[in-house]
């Protein structure tokens, strides 16, 4: 089965394709294909590749998304040479959409899931249009071929009340303002993986999964379910971020709307664009430069790296205290897989819950693998994100799954 995935953004358009046989195997399979779309006005940056070779590189003038990625996906059937005999050896589209409400797990797009995707704009505005946009790109370029829409708040809906519920007046749980939580489609991949990885049944583990990128957030994961997360009604709330502020006194806002007379779109922007690691540096966005100005002696670097550890492991023993113990942690994405100092600097202020970090493995950690050291009471996982395959496999399960239920009412 070939299976299309997309990760639609505001200005970017991220593609995969994934070949399934009769199941997934057990360790993630690399894209047969890659794609992405850099939007900059009414021109467009087209990219393509297939095992690490670029197929397709090209800067067009579009005055919609439509074109660009037409152009994009053709290269499938159309490049050279052709790895698809036409668009039609597509099985099914798998997207990744960030705010999904109530949905709880993946489903299969119709017209009243396109109805609550566009319904939950309101609570992510950048990222719910731009999903709904790649889904109805893709009616129009392949018809008919069935389309999966895979969540970044599914994993966390069933969230106990204590955690899910904001203390601010009842009614705002009736008008949809709680806590959602977001990275979630990553979340559940780690803990799925790190129980291959410990050869552990995910219902015995209780973990901490730490997605640090240029957003972060983390979630405690018991039995193989997430029981409390750091983002909350938005991608705003939680750690310090690469621009976002995470967590802050709300009382701050009030007083920059009346002292500075901000308005909502300015204090917007504030939060999510000028602060953080950014904001805090005055440098960059990107711990890899945090860290090499903090080792050339930066004060304000440093203060940003402190600052992001201090709130990274009191967030940790903070999930660490809602499941009550710990088995493993795991770290991923940009930061988490790939800053050594990131982890080296968690790990030591955790060492009272046991984590002891075995630093020749922490230089030089495997793509998926223990960095612990052999008395660590509590295992440290290094675990790569696979957002786009974790759609991949969702969406051929929901095939099968279909293709089931069809065969048994045949043959009924």
């Amino acid at each position: 089965m070939k299976i299309l995935v997309l990760n639609s953004g505001s200005s970017t358009l991220k593609a995969a394709c994934y070949e399934i046989g009769v199941a997934p195997p057990g360790d993630p399979a690399a894209p047969i294909w890659e794609g992405k779309i850099e939007f900059d006005g009414a021109d467009a940056e087209i990219r393509s590749s297939s095992h690490a070779r670029m197929r397709l590189q090209k800067r067009v003038h579009a005055e919609s998304r439509r074109t660009p990625t037409e152009e994009l996906l053709s290269d499938l059937w159309s490049g050279a040479p052709p790895l698809f005999r036409s668009s039609s050896d597509i099985s099914v589209v798998g997207h990744r959409i960030v705010h999904g409400g109530a949905f709880s797990e993946p489903t299969f797009i119709a017209p009243e899931v396109k109805d609550a995707i566009r319904h939950n704009c309101v609570f992510a505005p950048l990222h719910n249009p731009a999903g709904l946009d790649g889904i109805e790109t893709i009616e129009k370029i392949l018809g008919s071929v069935p389309q999966v829409a895979v969540f970044d708040t599914a994993f966390h809906t069933g969230l106990p009340g204590p955690a899910a519920v904001y203390p601010g007046p009842y009614e705002w749980l009736s008008r949809g303002i709680r806590r959602y939580g977001f990275h979630g489609i990553n979340h559940e991949y780690c803990s799925q993986r790190a129980s291959r990885l410990l050869g552990r049944e995910l219902r015995s583990l209780r973990l901490v999964t730490c997605h640090l990128g240029n957003g972060c957030s983390l979630a405690a994961v018991r039995d193989g379910k997430s029981v409390d997360t750091t983002m909350g009604f938005t991608p705003l709330e939680g750690l310090m971020m690469g621009t976002r502020t995470g967590s802050i006194d709300p009382g701050i806002l009030t007083f920059l709307m009346r002292q500075d007379h901000l308005s909502a779109d300015q204090l917007d922007d504030l939060l999510n664009k000028k602060s953080g690691l950014a904001g805090i540096s005055g440098l960059s966005n990107d711990m890899r430069d945090i860290v090499s100005a903090t080792k050339a002696g930066n004060p304000r670097a440093k203060l940003a790296f402190d600052m992001f550890i201090h709130r990274l492991t009191s967030s940790i023993a903070a999930m660490v205290a809602t499941l009550g113990d710990v088995d493993a942690l795991v770290f991923t994405a940009g930061i988490g897989e790939n800053s050594a100092e990131v982890r080296q600097a968690a790990c030591s202020n955790l060492e009272f819950l046991g984590v002891r970090l075995d630093s020749s493995k922490n230089g030089q950690p495997p793509h998926d693998g223990d960095i612990s050291s052999a008395n660590s009471r509590v295992r440290i996982l290094v675990v790569r994100a696979q957002e786009d395959w974790a759609i991949a496999c969702a969406s051929w399960n929901l095939v099968r799954s279909r293709s089931s239920q069809v065969s048994t009412a045949t043959r009924l």
